[in-house]
């Protein structure tokens, strides 16, 4: 898959600097993050891995601002995230992260095509059409495009969400799916 034109293989998107996070006060206090850095670049796969419990949901948290830090930074695109208010870290979001939850979230009213393009309309962003197209190729939903959530496979509902959440914005971030029995 092609990256837009304007991000180059170099640039850092992403980036926590000395990021700390703790939950709970005194003896109970668990330390979740102890002064991470990493940077995140354009074009390259990352994984967040580790045992159960060893924080990495919050650290994605974190990453995404839906969660604060205690101490530390975290950058997107050269702009510090970790002072911006709860209406600026919500139009970040809106506009910058393409969320994949365990749990898709498709809104079952509406169809494939519509999920996908949601996050970017409701932003009124443009929609570029060569990357709507490219995204939907490689992920073979074409020919499900007018179908709602209900009337698609757990696997096309999963690759709506990662086409919705790869259509626009410059960081995605995905929570690994897992099957449910």
């Amino acid at each position: 898959m092609s990256i837009p034109a304007d991000v180059t293989s170099a640039d850092v998107v992403l980036s926590a600097h000395s990021v700390r996070k703790s939950f709970g006060r005194g003896d109970t206090t668990v330390t979740a993050l102890d002064g991470i850095t990493v940077n995140f670049e354009a074009s390259r796969f990352s994984a967040i891995m580790g045992p159960s419990g060893s924080g990495k949901s919050t650290f994605m948290h974190v990453l995404a601002g839906l969660d604060r830090v205690d101490s530390g930074t975290i950058t997107m695109g050269g702009q510090d995230i970790t002072d911006l208010n709860d209406k600026e870290l919500t139009k970040m979001r809106r506009d910058r992260i393409g969320f994949i939850f365990q749990a898709f979230n498709l809104v079952p009213t509406l169809s494939a095509e519509q999920n996908i393009e949601l996050p970017v309309s409701l932003a009124r962003k443009r929609i570029d059409p060569e990357w709507k197209a490219e995204v939907v190729e490689r992920l073979e939903l074409g020919d499900r495009l007018k179908h709602r959530p209900h009337e698609l496979s757990g696997g096309q509902q999963q690759r709506v969400a990662v086409a919705r959440a790869l259509l626009t914005p410059r960081c995605d971030l995905r929570r690994r799916a897992h099957r449910q029995s």
